[in-house]
Order: structure tokens, then C-alpha cells, then sequence
């Protein structure tokens, strides 16, 4: 049998092109009905008219999520009007490629993967779109579905609408809007007349282009990148707790998964060996060996949670690292990286420490490559690799902006290693570095031994950086979430215009680092 391609996304978000509009017209017809469903000309002339503007999300080959979009002046799209007149009939004819403002004509959503954050998938595209057109915003006619059910008791739409900003009242269209980002300028009524649920009535939201805001410009860093200006990231310091079952280790990797995605993080990060938390289930007396050798036997379900996980929560996980049998026996320290359009990716912790080897019998890999994610490619050290500098070098020289490193250490000095050494491949690689460890300790579980953790986000030290180039830091030994934004454009303005920059400064007629090939 054939090798599954793991690193193949099973969930894309693309531009729609023509030979989409079969399924684009089942899509529709599926949540409007056939007789309100997009026309097969309807969505050929919003591509004619606007191609970057039309979004698909497909999933495993099929068509899940469908957002248009077109360009349009601020003084039309501000002032009231119905869906039918500014999208000249749904064709998307109004199109100006002037126009200063995005609008947003439609967004569909299978409702067989509503639990995907498909929604907010397209939503992104739409920003994404609108910061790099460098337009004032995105603007639409948004459905108040709950205003139906609750008009007697609240007596007017405005009424109904102004509870749900507030927070009185929720409802399933409006506040999804509100909570990402959009605002309120008013009330478009007989927006469209056939939707009954919102009475006719629509929300007229707005989302400002924070770029344009107040803000003085920046000088550009030409790059070949079409990258976001800033990445949330969250590191996880995760509590070792004992637990019964794989399934409440799934509880608790699930609810920082839904934390870090509710903030809108890009990367959520989890420690080295999270997975040991699992030897507390059973609990045997196994030499240490064995013991690795039989928490491997969890490795399909550790892959196959983290990828769920990041597709049904739209984010990209470093899921720490767990031991993974090779095909020849040994044992591999292995990172698996999730990312939300499916695809996963390994990463081998390339230096066991002496107690790894000689404890376990762990043996280390023999590549370090960057993955290419929708926020520019990233590396990992696991832990001990960060106190090599040819192995952020090596993956920086490829490409790489931040670098995360999942750890497990047992004492202050050993966590100070890993930190320090972090720090560094930050300053001298000019990139940024996310640590996330480990905390508390399971008493009786065998094989386990003492953790001491203080996660971490660190940057590079020069003056468009955190002032002593720690983006956010934790309290030691406390379970928690840290967060922080980190600008792409800083660290290509470091790179190229710094106090220092090291990455162009360095000798390479004097010295040199080779990695050799190794055969798989």
C-alpha cells in the first residue's frame, strides 16, 4: 500500500476559478434552495469582474466555504442600500477597481463542517485582501437571523441590535461579526426582503484597515514574501497532571487549543514530552526503555488529535514532541507540526541529551528543514538543539522568521540553558524564538521525573523590539498562556537597516557551516 503523503494539506483556502462553479451552484442551492442559490452566470461574472476577490475552502477535494468579494467607492458603500442594487443582482457588477473599500457580497458554509471555523477562514482571506490592496476597510450587509423570534420582545430592530452589541443578547450571525472585529455604522432595511429570519433587515458593518489608521507610513522592506504584517503567537506552559485515560489528555490539550484560537493566535505551541503525562494512565513498572517504547504505541492518536485540533480550531500547532519508534527500532524525540490546512509535518530532535541516550536510548535525527506555513516558514529546536548555533543558522540561512522550541527541563539550571541559549540564536539570527515547557511533577508515575518551566516569547535586541527582547514571559511554575504579536516587517527592517545585523555581517571568507547529507 502506497505511503499516505502527510506533509499534503486536506484543507485549502484558494482563489475560486471557473471550473468551481458547478459545485459553487450545488453549495448555494444547498443553503438558499435552488431557487435562491447562485446562478452559474452569477458566479462566473463575480469572477470576471473581480478574480482575487472570490474565495473557496476545500476540503479533502471538496468545496466546503465560498466567499465573494468586489471594490467599491466609500461614498456608495456607506450609504444605505439593498444587497440587490450594490452587487448589480449578485453579479458583482458595481465592481470599481478603484473603489476604496472591499465589500463583502456573500459567505457560504457547508453546513456539514460548521465546526471547522471555515467561516472565519474566509473572513481572514477577506482582511488579508484588504491590508494588501491597502484599502480603507470591508464593508457588508450583515443577516440578524434572531430578530424574527425576539422582535415582540424587544419592538424594533434597533432595539434587538443594540442588545446584542451590548452583550444581552446573542445572535448567531451578528454576534460572529462583532466578535471579529466589525463594527455597527447602522441598519439597512429591506436589505434583502426574502430574508424572513432578519425580518428584511441587515446590520450594516464595517471593518477599518488598521494599516491606514492614524498611522505613519513605513518605510517598505522589499521581499519576494507575501506575508502578514504580524503573527499572533501563543506558547502553552502546560501542568503535568496525572490523568485516566487518553481521552481526558485530549480535554486538556483541547482546551488550550480553544484558547489560543479564540484570541486569534496564528501558532499555539506545546512543551517537549507532553506526552508523558500518558505513562500515568497504566502506570507500569517497565524499565525506562520499554516504558518509551510503549508511549510510542500512542503515536497515531497524538497525530491524528493535533491535526483535528488544527483544523477544527483554524490555527497551526507545534504539538511539543513525543517518542516515535522509527521503521529500524529506534526511538526518535519527535515534534509534530499541525497546521490548519491539514497537512503535518515532523521534526526530529537532532542531540538527545546523555540522559536521553543512555536512559531511554533515545537516538537523534539527521535533518532540520523549515515548514512553509500561510505565516512564512518556521523552524524547531527541540529544547537541547537550541544550545547549538548551527541549528538555528541552518534554518534561518533557509528562510526562517521564528523559531520555536519546545521544552522539558528539570531544574532552574537546565531550563537557564535552554533560555539563554534561546536568546542568543534570537540576537545573532535576528528572528524571533517561542519557548514552551513543562510545569508540576507526578509523584508515583515511574520514569518521570522533577519539571522546572518558565515559557517564553523572545525577539531579537534593537530598537523595534521589546526593550529587553522578551515579547512576554510567565511566572515559573505556573500553569498558563502567553501571547504576543510579532511584526514580520520589524525583523526585515532589523535585517536590512539594524544597529546590527548580524545575518549580513557575518564572515564567510573566514568560516563556514557545512550540514551533510545523510541517506533516508
Amino acid at each position: 500500500m502506497a505511503k499516505k503523503n502527510e506533509n499534503a494539506p486536506i484543507l485549502a483556502l484558494r482563489q475560486a476559478v471557473f471550473g468551481d462553479v458547478p459545485a459553487l451552484v450545488d453549495l448555494t442551492a444547498r443553503i438558499y434552495t435552488p431557487e435562491w442559490g447562485h446562478s452559474a452566470e452569477m458566479l462566473r461574472s463575480q469572477q470576471t469582474h473581480f478574480p482575487e476577490g472570490q474565495f473557496v475552502v476545500e476540503y479533502e477535494g471538496n468545496i466546503v466555504g465560498y466567499c465573494a468579494t468586489f471594490r467599491i467607492d466609500e461614498s456608495v458603500a456607506l450609504k444605505p442600500h439593498t444587497w440587490m442594487q450594490i452587487t448589480g443582482g449578485g453579479m458583482a457588477s458595481r465592481h470599481n477597481p478603484d473603489g476604496n473599500w472591499l465589500y463583502g457580497m456573500e459567505v457560504v458554509v457547508h453546513p456539514d463542517y460548521r465546526g471547522m471555523r471555515i467561516g472565519q477562514r474566509l473572513y481572514q482571506a477577506r482582511k488579508r485582501l484588504c491590508t494588501d490592496l491597502k484599502l480603507r476597510g470591508i464593508t457588508f450587509g450583515g443577516r440578524v437571523p434572531g430578530l424574527s423570534r425576539n422582535i415582540q420582545r424587544y419592538g424594533s430592530a434597533e432595539a434587538y441590535v443594540q442588545a446584542v452589541v451590548e452583550g444581552r443578547r446573542r445572535d448567531p450571525t451578528l454576534s460572529f461579526q462583532l466578535a471579529n472585529d466589525f463594527e455597527i455604522i447602522g441598519l439597512l432595511r429591506a436589505y434583502v426582503p426574502t430574508d424572513y429570519e432578519s425580518l428584511g433587515y441587515a446590520a450594516h458593518l464595517v471593518w477599518r484597515n488598521p494599516a491606514l489608521l492614524d498611522q505613519p507610513d513605513i518605510p517598505a522592506v522589499k521581499s519576494t514574501r507575501n506575508l502578514p504584517d504580524s503573527v499572533r503567537v501563543a506558547t502553552v506552559q502546560y501542568l503535568q497532571r496525572r490523568i485516566k485515560s487518553f481521552d481526558e489528555f485530549v480535554t486538556h490539550v483541547e482546551y488550550f487549543t480553544d484558547i489560543a484560537a479564540d484570541y486569534s493566535a496564528d501558532f499555539v505551541t506545546f512543551p517537549e514530552l507532553i506526552t508523558l503525562q500518558l505513562l500515568s494512565i497504566e502506570n507500569e513498572e517497565l524499565s525506562p526503555v520499554d516504558t518509551i517504547r510503549k508511549l510510542s504505541h500512542y503515536t497515531p492518536q497524538v497525530k491524528e488529535l493535533f491535526s483535528r485540533l488544527a483544523m477544527n480550531y483554524n490555527i497551526n500547532i507545534i504539538a511539543g514532541s513525543h517518542p516515535t519508534e522509527q521503521e529500524n527500532g529506534d526511538i526518535h524525540n519527535v515534534c509534530y507540526v499541525c497546521l490548519r490546512d491539514g497537512s503535518i509535518h515532523e521534526r526530529e530532535k537532532l542531540h538527545p541529551t546523555p540522559s536521553e541516550r543512555n536512559v531511554w536510548n533515545v537516538t537523534g535525527g539527521d535533518t532540520a528543514a523549515t515548514i512553509l506555513t500561510d505565516c512564512g516558514p518556521i523552524g524547531v529546536m527541540i529544547c537541547y538543539d537550541a544550545e547549538f548555533p548551527e541549528v538555528a543558522k541552518h534554518l534561518v540561512d533557509q528562510g526562517a522568521l521564528i523559531l520555536f522550541v519546545p521544552f522539558c527541563t528539570d531544574v532552574r539550571e537546565g531550563y537557564l540553558r535552554v533560555r539563554y541559549c534561546s536568546q542568543a540564536r534570537a540576537i545573532e539570527n535576528q528572528c524571533y524564538v517561542v519557548l514552551s515547557g513543562n510545569v508540576g511533577n507526578l509523584p508515583g508515575v515511574n520514569n518521570f521525573d522533577i519539571q522546572y518551566g518558565q515559557s517564553c516569547i523572545l525577539t531579537p535586541s534593537d530598537f523595534p523590539f521589546a526593550r529587553d527582547g522578551v515579547a512576554a514571559d510567565s511566572t515559573p511554575n505556573i500553569e498558563t498562556v502567553l501571547f504576543a504579536d510579532l511584526r514580520l516587517e520589524s525583523l526585515a527592517m532589523a535585517r536590512n537597516a539594524g544597529a546590527v545585523q548580524n545575518l549580513k555581517d557575518r564572515r564567510f571568507d573566514l568560516y563556514e557551516t557545512r550540514w551533510l547529507r545523510h541517506p533516508r
